[in-house]
């Protein structure tokens, strides 16, 4: 909804990398410190209706993390939502926003100085150099027209969507950028979540099993309305895109929920692969064969559903080296009664689920996961993960249901024998909001990796890491 900077999914390209190396070991435990008050981000998101009538309510708030002035540090962009009182004409809209990284642990508004104060019913966001000029641009998807910014290199963007013709319309969550043809230009794809018209939207039936959430009249969907198409744009390199989703064997033809997307070389040939999250039917994983199309391979490669056969929510994905074999794992974020997926590469085309034996299975089964990435914070150079959490349901806090609507992070540190450990409680992420969105960097230079996340409803959480760089660390601009 940004992964490197990821936000309920979305993928950001940076220009550095961060290089960890083992250093001596601190007992004192690493934790995040909430600036989010004195760090001037102001900020609120919102979200549709308090009670959440519509599916479309319950989403949106991505971050995207890039430096878009290219002067070393790390800025920040948070997607905003809307309501239906909102497109009817009957209040202002509120906007999407940009915060420049002064360096001195403030951050300024820069939104309407750039020019990237999107109004529509955004859901996330990604940032990449579509062009090759040194600047990297922006992409948000909405409830409506998607938006494509292009940086001018001067501190303002254009919006430059339909010369692009990337708009795709519909309902569009999660994106991500990847040079699939290796062609030298980053493609985006886009996936579509569900066919909904905000001026229709899909009314309450407490009669309907599709507007039901144990036993609780809720808001209906995802099951039982139709899906919206995932699409892929081809780069054409002068500043255009072709939509090519069906050529490359990427079309979704089943119309799936699609909501998680991450690219990532899982197989090691060199062609970046796809794997797309998909609302409570199976995932996709769609293998790079190198000639511009993709073979979907997801069942057979144990990554379409659980151990158990079953289909889950899938909402934040992330491709990761955890146990450092040299192959790239998936972690998938999950509803409530539904533990989030840790999936080993086997290598050859296949995975295996060991949520249960990597820690993740009862941790998470109680939480709805968001946004996710694999991350090194504590800088001892294996990757640990964070889970962003919050329900869709607000109902949920009437009934004795042993969840939340307003829930904390998770973090799992690797312990490096192929289980994780939660240390968010010891790590001071006790906070409970019902978050969407979240990104990782390095927001203040220090060596070591912070959070932002976009909650629902509320204003955003800015978390410093404290102690993560005690470990050596390199910093390289590339």
């Amino acid at each position: 909804i940004a992964q490197r900077a990821r936000a309920y999914p979305l993928v950001f390209v940076s220009a550095v990398a961060t290089l960890l190396c083992r250093g001596g070991a601190d007992p004192a435990p690493v934790r995040f410190r909430d600036v989010s008050g004195e760090c001037g981000i102001r900020f609120r998101h919102v979200g549709g209706s308090a009670e959440k009538k519509y599916i479309f309510e319950t989403m949106s708030g991505g971050v995207v993390l890039f430096d878009y002035d290219n002067d070393g540090r790390t800025d920040v962009y948070l997607v905003n939502g809307s309501s239906l009182e909102i497109l009817a004409g009957k209040a202002a809209p509120p906007r999407s926003r940009l915060f420049r990284n002064l360096g001195d642990g403030r951050f300024e508004d820069v939104t309407e100085r750039a020019g990237v104060g999107a109004t529509g019913w955004g859901m996330g966001g990604c940032a990449a150099d579509y062009d090759n000029d040194g600047w990297t641009d922006l992409y948000v998807t909405n409830l409506g027209r998607n938006v494509l910014y292009h940086n001018n290199g001067d501190g303002t963007f254009t919006d430059v969507t339909g010369k692009a013709g990337v708009g795709a319309g519909g309902w569009s969550t999660g994106a991500a950028w990847a040079d699939y043809d290796r062609d030298g230009y980053v493609d985006l794809f886009v996936a579509g979540y569900v066919d909904v018209d905000p001026s229709k939207p899909p009314q309450p039936s407490p009669e309907s099993k599709y507007c039901q959430y144990r036993g609780i009249a809720v808001m209906c969907g995802p099951r039982g309305l139709r899906g919206a198409p995932d699409l892929l744009y081809h780069n054409n390199g002068d500043g255009t895109f072709t939509e090519v989703s069906r050529a490359a064997g990427v079309s979704d033809e089943r119309r799936y929920y699609g909501l998680g997307v991450v690219w990532g070389d899982y197989d090691n040939d060199g062609a970046p692969d796809l794997y797309v999250g998909n609302d409570a039917v199976p995932n996709y994983l769609y293998r790079n064969d190198g000639n511009g199309k993709f073979t979907e391979v997801g069942l057979a490669a144990g990554v379409a559903v659980d151990e158990d056969g079953r289909e889950q929510a899938s909402m934040g994905v992330d491709f990761g080296d955890y146990d450092g074999d040299g192959r790239l794992d998936l972690y998938v974020t999950n509803f409530s009664d539904e533990p989030n997926a840790l999936y080993r590469n086997l290598g050859g085309d296949l995975f295996r689920d060991l949520t249960r034996r990597a820690g993740h299975y009862e941790a998470t089964s109680n939480y709805l996961g968001w946004g996710t990435a694999f991350f090194d914070y504590d800088n001892d150079g294996d990757l640990d993960i964070y889970v962003v959490n919050g329900h869709v349901y607000p109902q949920v806090d009437r009934h004795p249901l042993n969840t939340k609507y307003r829930q904390r992070v998770l973090l799992f540190e690797n312990l490096g024998n192929g289980a994780f450990r939660e240390v968010g409680l010891a790590a001071g992420l006790t906070a409970e909001r019902c978050g969407r969105g979240g990104a990782y960097a390095d927001l203040d230079g220090d060596g070591d990796l912070d959070l932002v996340i976009n909650n629902m409803d509320d204003a955003p959480t800015v978390l410093l890491n404290d102690g993560g760089n005690r470990n050596h660390w390199l910093r390289l601009a590339l």
